[in-house]
This record gives C-alpha cells, sequence and structure tokens, in this order.
C-alpha cells in the first residue's frame, strides 16, 4: 500500500450483525475499522436478519471515516452465495471471507462478486486461518488485485494445528511470519488475530506489541475496551515520529548540500540509508493519516 492511499486498520472490531444495538454502538467507537460478522457471532436462524441488517448499516454512510467491511459466511455453507450476493449489493469497503485456502478460491470469490455487481471500492478481505492457507499464502496474497488484506484467523488456525494458546504465541508463530512474508511480498495489508481474554489487559496489550514488532498493520478485536490499547499499539509515538521527521530532514539537508548526490548522512550518530529514509516516510504518512480520523 502506498504512502499517499494509506488507510489506517489498528483497531478492526468484529460486531455482530444480529444485534440491532451493537451496530449502533459501533458508529461512536473509536476504531479504525469494523467487520459486521455474520458468521461466528450469527446463531443460524438469525442469519437472514443480520445479513439484511449488515447490509443496510454498510451502505448507510453513517460510519464516518470508518472503514467498514462485512463477513461472509464460509465458501460451502448453505448461506454463503447470498451473503456475497446481497453484500456486493450494499458495497462496502470489503468483503471479509473466512478460510480462503487457495489462489483459485480467490479466484471465484472475485468472479462472484463481479457478477453481482459489486462496485470496484468493495476490496476482498481473506482470512488465513488453516495450514494450507499458510502454506498458500503467497499464491492467495497474488491471485487478485481485488484482494487487499490478509486476516489472520488465530483462533482456528490453533485449533487446526492441534496447539495450544500460550503467552508468546510461540506453537503459530511461524504461520504468523509466513503470512506476513506473502502479505509484504505482494503489497496488501495483514491484521493480526483476536486476543480472547477481554479481561487480561496486560496479554492483551502485551500481544498488540508482539504483533506491532513483527509487523502487522493492525489487530482484530473482539470488544470495545481493546480498541484505544490497539489504536495506541500500531500507532507510532510522539517519539518515533519527531526521530521519523528529524531523520527525513537531516537526509534531505545532506542531500541538497550534496547537489543532489548521495554523499553520507548520518542523524544522531547513525548512518542513514535509503532503507531508513523509506522507513521514517512510512512512519510519518501512518501518523498523518491516523491524525485525519480525528
Amino acid at each position: 500500500m502506498s504512502e499517499s492511499t494509506f488507510t489506517p486498520l489498528r483497531s478492526v472490531l468484529y460486531m455482530p450483525s444480529s444485534n440491532e444495538r451493537a451496530l449502533e454502538k459501533a458508529k461512536s467507537i473509536a476504531c479504525d475499522a469494523l467487520i459486521l460478522d455474520l458468521e461466528d457471532a450469527v446463531a443460524p436462524d438469525a442469519k437472514d436478519a443480520a445479513r439484511e441488517s449488515a447490509c443496510a448499516a454498510a451502505a448507510s454512510g453513517e460510519y464516518g471515516r470508518r472503514t467498514v467491511t462485512i463477513r461472509a459466511n464460509g465458501i460451502g455453507t448453505q448461506w454463503h452465495d447470498a451473503d456475497l450476493a446481497a453484500i456486493a449489493q450494499a458495497g462496502p469497503d470489503a468483503v471479509v471471507v473466512p478460510k480462503v485456502g487457495s489462489a483459485e478460491e480467490v479466484h471465484q470469490l472475485v468472479a462472484a462478486l463481479e457478477k453481482a455487481g459489486a462496485p470496484d471500492h468493495t476490496k476482498l478481505w481473506a482470512m488465513i486461518e488453516t495450514p494450507v492457507a499458510v502454506l498458500d499464502a503467497l499464491a492467495i496474497a497474488r491471485a487478485s488485485e481485488r484482494l487487499t488484506a490478509f486476516v489472520i484467523g488465530t483462533n482456528d488456525l490453533v485449533k487446526e494445528l492441534y496447539a495450544e494458546h500460550v503467552p508468546g504465541r510461540a506453537p503459530i508463530l511461524p504461520s504468523l511470519h509466513t503470512a506476513l512474508l506473502a502479505a509484504r511480498a505482494a503489497g496488501i495489508a495483514v491484521l493480526d488475530g483476536v486476543y480472547n481474554d477481554v479481561k487480561d489487559t496486560d496479554g492483551f496489550l502485551a500481544e498488540c506489541r508482539q504483533g506491532r514488532e513483527m509487523g502487522f498493520d493492525g489487530k482484530t478485536l473482539i470488544h470495545p475496551g481493546q480498541v484505544e490499547g490497539a489504536n495506541t499499539a500500531f500507532a507510532p509515538s510522539e517519539q518515533a515520529v519527531e526521530d521519523a521527521r528529524g531523520l527525513v530532514q537531516a537526509w534531505e539537508d545532506a542531500r541538497s548540500a550534496a547537489g543532489g548526490g548521495a554523499g553520507v548522512v548520518t542523524y544522531n550518530g547513525r548512518m542513514v540509508e535509503n532503507l531508513h529514509v523509506d522507513s521514517a516516510r512510512r512512519t510519518l504518512a501512518i501518523h498523518e493519516a491516523v491524525l485525519a480520523l480525528g
């Protein structure tokens, strides 16, 4: 994602679409993005009503600058086709599809969205939550320009691996890194999985820090109380912004003094190269984008 089109996705909150009060409350929550859920959070007998509510909400234009997405039921379920058709007509920012396992499935999803009349701005977010998806992550990430994000489904991934949820997430770190590598190679966003214990603030914040240090763009959330922590963790700190500005300025000053040549540039005792300037400019782009959210 280029700096000029950067969209913050620090905090991406799942909201049950069968709950009208939750959909209304979401209008005032300071998250960067919403996933209006038709899958796990909705009972089978409430699927049709939830679909109607989610599509109406997404089409309402009442969620401000938030990125609004809808999670469809998975491929092969009895609700999937109707979900895709309705979501395409509603035109949210993206449709989130669980358990995408191959490039071919991406092609099928994109074809179905286009056949149903999805506007160009409605992108596809693929959930990566099975061993085969992790192993084929690069092919999935490159399968279509409409696919713009990976959402890591850590709960399902732990289940599929017969692993355990432990602090630090050692059992799934190779899978997380593989998905990150694929997303970065394809130039798409990548969102960390949820933290299940909403009462464990310290554990949640530690996992946010870990996700940010690994390179995730943001974190998917299951409770509004997690939004502030994710927003802080995945935004540049004041010190990081100050350092980025100083580094870019030192680079530009040195290049001007050298008549545009490369030269040797140092900032606060550190040698500065193009890669450092690129990172600093990305930090500033994220900062500016976050400020624009208000």
